[in-house]
C-alpha cells in the first residue's frame, strides 16, 4: 500500500485546456526588440481622455460600491438609447445586460443556454476562445468551415451550416464583421438563420464586437454592420455580444453587454451573481462617457482604419505568394500564402526574422490553415514599416 497522498482531481475539461497558438506567438514577442505587434485585436491608440476622465471622477466621487447584477441603470438605458441611433432597433431596457467583458458576455450566454451533451455549431474560422468557452460550459462544438474562395476571403454555405445542426444542437454561434476574416453576413443570410433557428427552436449568438467597422459606403450607408437586431422579435432566440472594447479602443477595461429576450434576463442576473456579482461602477461610467460624448472619435478611428485596411490590402496583394481580398468589416486581413501549410511555424519564423508579430491561420480552427491574420487597427507609419520587413518573406 502507498505513503503517496493522493491527488486530488481536477475538471478534465479544465486541465486538458491549452493556450491558443495566438498566445503562443504573442509570448514569443515579448523577447523581440522593436517589435511591430499585429497579432493581437488591438491598435495602438489608448483610450480617449474623456472615456479616462470620466471613469476617475468616478472614483474620486466615491463611485466604488458594488452595482445591480446587470448594470448600472443609467448604462442600461444609455445602450438602448445608442442601439435605437445606430441599427433602428427598439431594445427595452430588461433585454440589455452588462458584462465584465465581452468574453464574460458569451460565457455567461453558453452557460445559460449550453447543458451536457448538447453542442454549438459554429462556421470557422473563427475566434478560438469561443468554442473552449463552450466545452467548459459543459457543451460540445461542431465547426463548419466556411468556403474558401480563389481569389482569397470566405463564404457562408448555410445547407452546409443547417445540415451541421441535430437534436442536440443548442445554438449557433455566429460572428460578423468576422474575427478573423473580415467578412460581413448579408442581409438575406442573416433572415434565413433567424428563420430556421426560430422553426428548430435553436439559440442563435451573434458576435457583433466589431459592428462599427466597416469601410464600404455602398454596402453600409448606415456606417454599421447589419444586426440581427433589425430583423428579430424581441422573443426570438437571439442573443447579440457586444463590447466597449474595440470602437473606443477600451480594450483593457473588459466592459462588454448582450442584447436578449426578457425572459433570459434573470438568468443572466443570477449568473453574474455567481461569476463576479457585477461589474465596477466607475468603469461602467466611464462606458456612459464613450456613448454620450464618443461619436467623433469612433468616427475618425473608423475612417482611420478604413485607409489602413486600403494600405494593408495594396501592399500584401502586390506579393505573388499572397491571396487576399479587401475586408468587408472588422480590423482584420485575413490572407492566404501559397506553399504554407504550418501556420504556426510559419508565424513564428516571421517573428523571429522580420520582428512583426501575425497570428497563424490554424489558430481559428478548420478552414484557417495555411493563412494568417494581419490586425491593421494601428498607425499607418508602423503598418507600411512591418508590411517593408514582411516583404522579403511573403514573396
Amino acid at each position: 500500500m502507498s505513503d503517496l497522498p493522493s491527488r486530488p482531481s481536477l475538471n478534465p475539461v479544465a486541465a486538458a485546456l491549452e493556450p491558443s497558438k495566438i498566445v503562443e506567438v504573442w509570448q514569443m514577442g515579448f523577447e523581440i526588440d522593436d517589435l511591430i505587434a499585429l497579432y493581437v485585436g488591438e491598435g495602438d491608440e489608448p483610450t480617449p481622455a474623456f472615456i479616462s476622465e470620466a471613469a476617475s471622477r468616478a472614483l474620486k466621487e466615491g463611485h466604488t460600491y458594488y452595482t445591480p447584477k446587470r448594470g448600472l441603470p443609467a448604462l442600461r438605458r444609455a445602450l438602448t438609447g445608442y442601439l435605437a441611433r445606430h441599427f433602428g432597433a427598439a431594445v427595452a431596457e430588461e433585454r440589455v445586460t452588462v458584462t465584465s467583458s465581452g468574453m464574460n458576455a458569451i460565457m455567461l450566454t453558453l452557460q445559460a443556454v449550453l447543458t451536457a451533451g448538447a453542442n454549438l455549431v459554429a462556421p470557422t474560422p473563427v475566434w478560438p476562445n469561443v468554442l473552449s468557452a463552450a466545452q467548459i460550459a459543459g457543451g460540445e462544438v461542431k465547426t463548419v468551415p466556411m468556403t474558401v474562395l480563389p481569389e482569397g476571403g470566405v463564404a457562408l454555405d448555410l445547407e452546409r451550416l443547417f445540415e451541421a445542426c441535430d437534436d442536440k444542437t443548442a445554438a449557433i454561434f455566429l460572428v460578423s464583421p468576422s474575427n478573423p476574416t473580415g467578412w460581413v453576413i448579408s442581409e438575406a443570410e442573416q433572415q434565413a438563420i433567424l428563420e430556421f433557428c426560430r422553426r428548430r427552436g435553436i439559440w442563435l449568438i451573434a458576435d457583433e464586437v466589431y459592428h462599427r467597422f466597416v469601410f464600404d459606403p455602398a454596402r453600409f450607408p448606415t456606417g454599421v454592420a447589419p444586426s440581427f437586431l433589425q430583423l428579430a422579435a424581441p422573443e426570438d432566440p437571439l442573443v447579440v455580444v457586444n463590447s466597449f472594447s474595440k470602437a473606443w479602443c477600451m480594450t483593457g477595461w473588459r466592459q462588454g453587454w448582450l442584447v436578449h429576450p426578457a425572459a433570459l434576463g434573470p438568468v443572466l442576473g443570477n449568473l453574474i451573481e455567481y461569476n463576479t456579482s457585477g461589474g465596477q461602477s466607475f468603469l461602467q461610467h466611464g462606458c456612459l462617457a464613450a456613448l454620450g460624448e464618443g461619436e467623433p472619435f469612433v468616427e475618425a478611428l473608423v475612417a482611420r482604419c478604413g485607409q489602413a485596411a486600403e494600405l494593408v490590402f495594396q501592399g500584401l496583394a502586390a506579393l505573388p505568394r499572397v491571396s487576399l481580398v479587401r475586408p468587408a468589416g472588422s480590423f482584420y486581413c485575413f490572407f492566404r500564402v501559397e506553399g504554407i501549410d504550418d501556420s504556426l511555424a510559419f508565424a513564428k519564423r516571421i517573428l523571429t526574422e522580420t520582428g512583426v508579430g501575425l497570428a497563424p491561420g490554424s489558430a481559428f480552427g478548420p478552414g484557417g490553415e495555411g493563412h494568417l491574420r494581419l490586425c491593421f487597427a494601428g498607425s499607418p507609419r508602423r503598418l507600411g514599416e512591418a508590411l517593408e520587413r514582411l516583404r522579403p518573406v511573403l514573396s
